[in-house]
C-alpha cells in the first residue's frame, strides 16, 4: 500500500485566476524598451486583459510594485485576447517579458518549444521554495526544470440556482445516482438541468471530462492512469464518459448538444442566473464573474449556492488544478527584473489584496487564513471543505494541470465527436491512451504528487 502524502490544509485559502485574455501580438522584442527615459528604471512588460479585473490587478500589483521599486518599472499592456496573442508572439521571438498561460499543460507546450525560460536559478535567490506549497511549485517542472509559477489553485463544484430549487422543492444531489435522477426530474418539469457552453471556449469541455472521470471512476484510478499503471481504456473510464454522454444525448446541457456546442459564456451564464437552467458544473473562477449575472446591480434577485460535484461513492471529492501560470519569456532582456516582480506579485500581502479587492483568489502559497478578508462565505466554504476532503485523501486531478499537452488538447477537442455520435466512448479513450503513452515515452508527462 502506498504511503499517503496528503495535500496540505493550505488548500482552504487558495484559488482563482488572473483573467488574462489576449490580442494581436506586437513585433517588439520583450524588454526592448530597456531603460525608461522618464524614470531611469529598467522596464519589463506584462500583458493583461481589458476588463475591470485587469484594471484592479494593475492597481493592486503593478502600481504598488512600481511605487516601491527604485530600479524596475512594470509596463502593463492591455490586450483583448491575451493567451491567444502570446503564442504567435513567442513563436516570432517577441511577446511580453512575463508570459501568462491557462495552466501547466499549456506551459509544457511553450517549454518544449523552448519559448520560456527555466526558472530554477531564481528559486533560491527569491525564496520561492519557501513561498509556494512544494507540490504546487513542482507542477511547473517539465523534464526536471522549472518553467512556471502557479497562479491559482482551483476546483470544480456543482452550483445550483437556489431560488429555483426552493420554488420547485428540489434537493441538491449527494451522489451521482441522485444527480442523474434529479436531472431527469428537472427536465420533466420543463427546465434545462445544466447550463454550459463550448461555442466560446472549446477547452472548457475538459471541465466535464475531469469531473466525470474523477467522480465516477474515482481519483485513485485517474492517479494510476496518470502514472502509467493502467490504461485510459479501463472499463470504469468508459463508464464515466458514457454517463456524461447520456446526459448530453438527452439534451440536459443547454437543451441539446447543438445548443451546448454553439452557446457562449454570456448565454450559459444568463440561462443559469435567470433559472432557464437549474445547475452549473463550473470551477471556483465562477466567483470572479457571478456578480455580472446575480444581484441587485444586474436586476436579478435569484440566489445561487453550491454542493460538491456528486461522486458515485457519495464522498466529497475535489479535483485540484492550477488554473493559470506565470513564466518568463526566453527572449526577455531582463529576466531577473521579471523574477523580482513575480516575487512581489505572489507575496502574501499582494495575493490577499488581489483576493479581496479584485476577486482573484490567492495562489498556492503559504499564507495565513486570517489574512484573507472580504470573500463571499459560500466561496470560503468551498475551500474549507476542499481542505477537509484533501486531508482525507479525497482529491482528484484536473486535466489542465496533470495531463501532458497533446493529451489535454485531445481530451477537449475530440470529446465533441462522442457527443455528436461520430465516435464511441471506447474509441475516444483508445485515442487518448495512444497519445498519452506516446507523451509518456517522450518524457513529456507532468509531475503527479504521490497520493
Amino acid at each position: 500500500m502506498r504511503q499517503q502524502h496528503r495535500l496540505p490544509r493550505v488548500l482552504s485559502i487558495l484559488a482563482i485566476v488572473l483573467i488574462t485574455s489576449c490580442a494581436a501580438p506586437q513585433a517588439t522584442a520583450p524588454g526592448s524598451a530597456g531603460e525608461a527615459a522618464a524614470t531611469g528604471k529598467t522596464q519589463i512588460t506584462m500583458w493583461v486583459g481589458t476588463n475591470e479585473v485587469a484594471d484592479c490587478v494593475i492597481k493592486t500589483a503593478v502600481d504598488s510594485f512600481n511605487e516601491q521599486s527604485s530600479t524596475i518599472e512594470v509596463i502593463a499592456d492591455k490586450k483583448a485576447d491575451v493567451i491567444n496573442a502570446v503564442r504567435p508572439a513567442l513563436a516570432g521571438g517577441a511577446g511580453p517579458d512575463l508570459v501568462p498561460t491557462h495552466g501547466p499543460a499549456f506551459v509544457a507546450e511553450l517549454a518544449l518549444a523552448e519559448q520560456v525560460l527555466p526558472l530554477d536559478d531564481f528559486v533560491d535567490d527569491f525564496g520561492w521554495d519557501e513561498l509556494f506549497v512544494p507540490w504546487a511549485l513542482n507542477m511547473g517542472r517539465i523534464g526536471g526544470k522549472l518553467y512556471s509559477l502557479p497562479q491559482e489553485l482551483e476546483t470544480v463544484v456543482l452550483y445550483y440556482n437556489k431560488t429555483l430549487f426552493e420554488e420547485k422543492g428540489w434537493q441538491p444531489p449527494k451522489n451521482m445516482d441522485e444527480l442523474v435522477a434529479l436531472a431527469d426530474q428537472i427536465a420533466a418539469e420543463g427546465v434545462i438541468p445544466f447550463a454550459g457552453q463550448a461555442g466560446e471556449c472549446k477547452a472548457c469541455n475538459e471541465w466535464y471530462f475531469t469531473e466525470f472521470m474523477n467522480k465516477v471512476a474515482g481519483p485513485e484510478k485517474v492517479y494510476q492512469a496518470l502514472k502509467g499503471e493502467i490504461p485510459w481504456t479501463d472499463p470504469d473510464f468508459v463508464s464515466s464518459i458514457e454517463i456524461l454522454n447520456e446526459l448530453m444525448q438527452k439534451g440536459y446541457f443547454m437543451g441539446s448538444v447543438e445548443n451546448f456546442l454553439a452557446a457562449n459564456f454570456d448565454q450559459f451564464s444568463t440561462a443559469f442566473a435567470q433559472g432557464q437552467a437549474a445547475m452549473n458544473m463550473e470551477g471556483t473562477w465562477f466567483y470572479g464573474r457571478e456578480g455580472e449575472y446575480f444581484g441587485e446591480a444586474v436586476g436579478n434577485s435569484n440566489e445561487w449556492d453550491w454542493v460538491p460535484m456528486p461522486s458515485s461513492s457519495g464522498a466529497s471529492i475535489y479535483s485540484i488544478g492550477i488554473g493559470g501560470t506565470q513564466s518568463i519569456n526566453k527572449n526577455s532582456k531582463h529576466p531577473e527584473a521579471a523574477a523580482e516582480f513575480l516575487t512581489h506579485y505572489f507575496s502574501p500581502e499582494i495575493q490577499a489584496k488581489l483576493f479581496s479587492d479584485c476577486r482573484l483568489a490567492v495562489a498556492p502559497i503559504r499564507i495565513e487564513a486570517e489574512e484573507m478578508q472580504g470573500i463571499d462565505p459560500r466561496i470560503a466554504a468551498i475551500f474549507a471543505d476542499m481542505a477537509d476532503s484533501s486531508d482525507a485523501g479525497n482529491y482528484g486531478y484536473t486535466t489542465w494541470t496533470f495531463f501532458p499537452p497533446k493529451s489535454d488538447v485531445y481530451i477537449y477537442e475530440e470529446i465533441e465527436k462522442v457527443w455528436v455520435g461520430d465516435m464511441t466512448a471506447e474509441e475516444y479513450l483508445a485515442g487518448l491512451d495512444r497519445i498519452f503513452q506516446e507523451e509518456m515515452l517522450a518524457g513529456q508527462a507532468l509531475d503527479v504528487p504521490d497520493r
